[in-house]
């Protein structure tokens, strides 16, 4: 066992990190620390380890997850054996010297920064190292990002930064000169199914389906092959755009669409909201009571307020993961289109199951006009994340992928 199980088809990241680690481990046996100071050129590294490290990779990459298990290796005496006190607190988030720092905001702020700073300077508690984790660097903004930029200039001597984010670019340029780059791939359908498979007891069969139709995003692929109401739904965003005949029914599909990611993403925030709720009263002593005293229930509501956030943005996010499925669904079609089945080179499609309509949609349209609802749907994303009503950019995107008269 090792904390690197979890990061599957990474063996190239993977093997930097243990060349870190072991560098790292020697830097504690001789009782010294990094103690670098960056300069425009990039971090300073010695033997392999830096102070500030960049993770990049794309959604469902496993970002995260490498981080907290380079975390976990660093904390570890043997360098991640996955089954001692340092590695199992490290993953969980639960180890003294381990901050795990996410945002529920569409921005990082300075408030949310300011905190780390001061924890940046103390030395490690229990642990080899002090290690932060910040799993949305690209939320920084220019004023959170200045002040986190002086501590990752100027770090401790057993600090270490794990930033992640989506591309390099995503992050501050002041920032990302600061750190070691370390970039992910998409792994492929096989890893992912044999990790649900091994790490969450899947079925084989609807772990190789997930796997596929999350398109290898972890996350995701755990979710469609643990919850078959999230399979159901799925299915039914796919089957929307092919029966649409008028701008009427395209209108009401549109209607369909955002009540069908209002209920994905209720299913995954309810029950993590009612455990936030009952925890916070817990920690106040105020469980159970009828009637709260007026500074739990300000409390309360501020929580009730951030949840609120919480859940349009986690709406939001399940809204544009179906337009990638719907997306998924049209590269198929033109795939078949295109002819790129059935040779030795062949392109798996990514909804498989679905292939009789596919192969209809296929017959009844043109590849010029496929490419053209694939541009349409992306257009539809980007005006959802300009802030566009979802339920208006959706009816223009409906009308749009009508068949053709």
């Amino acid at each position: 066992m090792s904390v690197w199980d979890d990061v599957v088809g990474q063996e190239a990241a993977i093997g930097i990190f243990r060349q870190a680690v072991r560098a790292a481990n020697e830097i504690v046996e001789a009782g010294s620390g990094l103690g670098l100071n960056s300069d425009d050129d990039g971090p300073a590294v010695s033997g392999g380890m830096t102070h500030a490290w960049l993770i990049t990779g794309p959604p469902g990459s496993g970002r995260s997850t490498a981080a907290r298990a380079f975390a976990a290796a660093l904390q570890c005496l043997e360098g991640g054996c996955g089954v001692c006190h340092a590695c199992t607190t490290a993953l969980t988030g639960a180890h003294a010297d381990v901050s795990l720092v996410a945002t529920e905001h569409v921005q990082l702020r300075v408030d949310d920064v300011r905190p780390l700073i001061q924890l940046a300077q103390r030395s490690p508690s229990a642990g080899r190292w002090r290690v932060i984790v910040i799993e949305d660097a690209d939320r920084l903004n220019d004023s959170s990002g200045n002040v986190l930029l002086k501590a990752v200039e100027e770090p401790p001597p057993r600090t270490v930064w794990l930033l992640c984010a989506p591309g390099a670019d995503d992050v501050l340029t002041t920032i990302r000169s600061r750190c070691r780059r370390i970039g992910l791939r998409i792994p492929p359908v096989a890893a992912v199914a044999d990790l649900l498979v091994r790490r969450d007891g899947a079925d084989p069969a609807i772990a190789a389906f997930a796997a596929r139709s999350a398109q290898s995003h972890i996350g995701l692929a755990r979710r469609l092959a643990l919850d078959e109401a999230a399979r159901i739904r799925r299915r039914e965003v796919l089957k929307l755009p092919l029966t649409l005949r008028s701008v009427g029914a395209a209108v009401l599909a549109a209607g369909q669409l955002v009540e069908v990611c209002a209920e994905e993403s209720k299913a995954r925030t309810t029950e993590r909201d009612a455990e936030e709720k009952a925890t916070l009263l817990r920690s106040l002593g105020a469980e159970g009571l009828s009637t709260l005293p007026p500074a739990v229930r300000s409390q309360v509501k501020q929580l009730e307020e951030n949840q609120k956030r919480r859940a349009t943005r986690a709406q939001r996010d399940v809204l544009d993961r179906s337009l990638i499925d719907l997306l998924s669904l049209y590269r198929d079609v033109l795939v078949l289109q295109l002819g790129a089945t059935g040779r030795e080179d062949s392109i798996e499609l990514v909804n498989a199951e679905m292939a009789d309509l596919i192969n209809a949609e296929a017959r009844q349209s043109t590849a010029t006009s496929t490419l053209r609802r694939m541009e349409a749907i992306g257009v539809a994303r980007e005006r959802i994340e300009a802030n566009v009503s979802p339920l208006l950019a959706l009816e223009s995107l409906m009308v749009q992928l009508r068949p053709a008269a």
